[in-house]
């Protein structure tokens, strides 16, 4: 009887040692299941986000040059009509991110820098010049630049950064929606993200 009762409890302790590692092989092979479709998930969506917006400038230019004393100049100016291209872009594969599997977090360390590129197109009108004040290269040069800062400034005060950043937060709330069905958490900057994204990837 005494045998029966052994081999009983040394079967049943099979047993369980049996589940227990059929259990822990079918949670580790979920594990690896859910990381590698967070992977393919943050492959899908690393993508370039580009808003696009026209811009539209008459520029000025004059510039005058004091010839023998205060009495006599030589000026030189143009009026210059620009229409400009801007493009706001965020390159998603530039995201720099880790997949901890044995604490189910996504971890989000840094996002990349909106690039802005302003593609003008110039046509000059009304140019004119003194003999001894004459267009140079460095002119053009000059009414570029300046041009390309006004444009700048016009790009800032507009919506087109605003929108490329709803775009940004539009993406990113797949990931926030993936992991938090899965039970994993999103996390950015040692900070667990909830539903307000925006609180947390655009208050830098």
């Amino acid at each position: 009887m005494k045998k029966v009762f052994v081999g009983v409890i040394v079967t049943l302790a099979v047993v369980l040692v049996f589940r227990s590692c059929a259990d822990e092989r079918e949670e580790k092979s979920i594990l690896q299941e859910n990381s590698m479709l967070i992977q393919t998930q943050i492959d899908n969506v690393s993508k370039l986000i580009v808003t696009e917006g026209h811009f539209a400038e008459v520029y000025n230019y004059k510039d005058s040059k004091m010839l023998f004393g205060p009495f006599i100049s030589a000026e030189k100016k143009a009026l210059v009509v620009v229409n400009a291209d801007v493009t706001i872009a965020y390159d998603l594969n530039q995201i720099d991110f880790e997949v901890d599997e044995v604490n189910k977090i996504l971890r989000i360390k840094s996002i990349p820098e909106p690039e802005v590129k302003i593609n003008p197109d110039f046509e000059y009108y009304d140019v004119s010049s003194d003999y001894l004040n004459m267009f140079e290269a460095s002119d053009y040069n000059k009414i570029k630049k300046n041009v390309k800062a006004s444009l700048m400034k016009k790009v800032e005060a507009s919506s087109l950064k605003t929108n490329a950043r709803n775009r940004l937060i539009s993406e990113l709330q797949k990931f926030y929606i993936l992991t938090n069905s899965m039970g994993w958490q999103l996390v950015y900057k040692d900070e667990v993200v909830d539903q307000n994204l925006s609180d947390f990837f655009l208050k830098d």
